[in-house]
């Protein structure tokens, strides 16, 4: 018979994304079996970022602040605003350098099959925020599957019947890859985004 709190341990690290059942029964097992000193400090950074961390009153990526300090950095080009679908996302874009400007996080994607749609994603927040008179471009860097298009696509038709510039992040074959490699819907795209 198993140990309800062992049980509930494991059912906690099973919620994690790409955590089957079994890596969490070795997680649980690993941090109670060697690691506890780990597993309290886990606990306590998990407890600090739940009580601590909040959205950002601007652009809704996770911070400590009212303002996170991407929206309080004067040095930012408040004229572009790209729109993200999680925090996880803006965060890619920062680690790669090539994005000086603003973001708005929607915090997910439309997807009509799981009950999801504009609405709930904000996207009357991000028509506020980008029609405060400084915004010039909105650019949409939501994922490439079919939900991340339909939420672009839906982005795009409110923000532009509000006269707002939208471009759509590029798409393309990776720096570096050999082509017979690349998915073919890959290459299609990059054949119709060329320049």
């Amino acid at each position: 018979m198993a140990e309800p709190t062992l049980d509930a341990l494991v059912q906690a690290l099973h919620r994690l994304p790409g955590v089957g059942m079994k890596s969490a029964q070795r997680m649980a097992w690993h941090l109670l079996q060697h690691d506890r000193a780990g597993a309290t400090r886990l606990a306590g950074a998990l407890t600090d970022a739940v009580e601590r961390m909040h959205h950002c009153r601007r652009c809704h990526t996770f911070t400590e602040a009212e303002l996170c300090s991407t929206c309080c950095d004067a040095r930012r080009d408040a004229r572009q605003l790209v729109v993200v679908e999680t925090p996880a996302d803006q965060a890619a874009l920062e680690r790669s350098g090539g994005y000086k400007g603003l973001y708005f996080v929607l915090m997910g994607r439309i997807s009509p099959l799981d009950g999801v749609g504009a609405k709930e994603v904000g996207i009357e927040p991000l028509i506020e925020r980008a029609c405060d008179g400084v915004v010039e471009e909105v650019i949409l860097a939501t994922g490439f599957s079919a939900e991340g298009e339909l939420t672009a696509q839906a982005l795009k038709q409110a923000l532009e019947a509000r006269g707002l510039k939208v471009t759509r992040l590029a798409r393309g074959v990776p720096a570096g890859s050999e082509l017979e490699y690349v998915d073919l819907s890959t290459i299609a795209y990059a054949l119709v985004d060329r320049r």
